[in-house]
């Protein structure tokens, strides 16, 4: 095996998820999954803190793809339709081809108190970045603030849909039959 094999990374979340599936998430060490992915402990711990991060890389970017559908502009749209443009945005994060990790990572979630929380504090600190970026552009702090959680609300939904087994719409027929159900809520 080569030093600096690429791949690394996705190697490690895939052996990881697979041990998680079978083994369960505390049943399982950092060890086994380095070695199910033919690396060591030590490039594991390169790539990530530790074997929850597995689950839950790349927060920042993640954010980042959110935060791209905002306008530049001065507060001129409604906030839900800035909301709307970002959750667009969004749902290129999510191909049908990531569908099955995406299942398969939610049930290894939902099997974890603490992974939940985990998830439940990502998408947190979603809203908080939301409504910061919505404050910046000239949203004033409580429409922005609603609208934010709302939008990470709508998200959350449109994912636990996605993840469903026998799901067949892509994530953003999800998502803007989930924002319609919503409008038609508030109407």
């Amino acid at each position: 095996m080569g030093r600096w094999q690429s791949g690394g990374s996705e190697r490690l979340r895939d052996a990881a998820l697979g041990l998680f599936l079978t083994q369960g998430y505390d049943g399982t060490t950092v060890a086994e999954i380095a070695a199910a992915a033919g690396l060591t402990e030590r490039t594991f711990f390169r790539h990530f803190a530790d074997k929850r991060e597995v689950l839950f890389v790349d927060q920042r970017e993640f954010e980042r793809a959110f935060l791209a559908g905002l306008p530049d502009g001065g507060g001129d749209d409604d906030p839900m339709t800035m909301i709307a443009g970002v959750l667009a945005g969004a749902a290129t994060l999510f191909p049908e081809e990531r569908r099955p990790w995406s299942r398969a990572r939610q049930s290894v979630i939902a099997a974890n108190e603490a992974l939940q929380e985990r998830e439940l504090l990502k998408l947190s600190s979603l809203a908080v970045s939301l409504t910061r970026a919505l404050t910046a552009r000239g949203v004033d702090a409580a429409s922005a603030a609603l609208a934010g959680e709302t939008g990470v609300t709508v998200f959350r939904t449109s994912f636990a849909l996605w993840v469903a087994e026998g799901e067949r719409r892509t994530f953003r027929e999800i998502q803007n039959a989930v924002l319609e159900r919503l409008q038609a809520l508030l109407a």
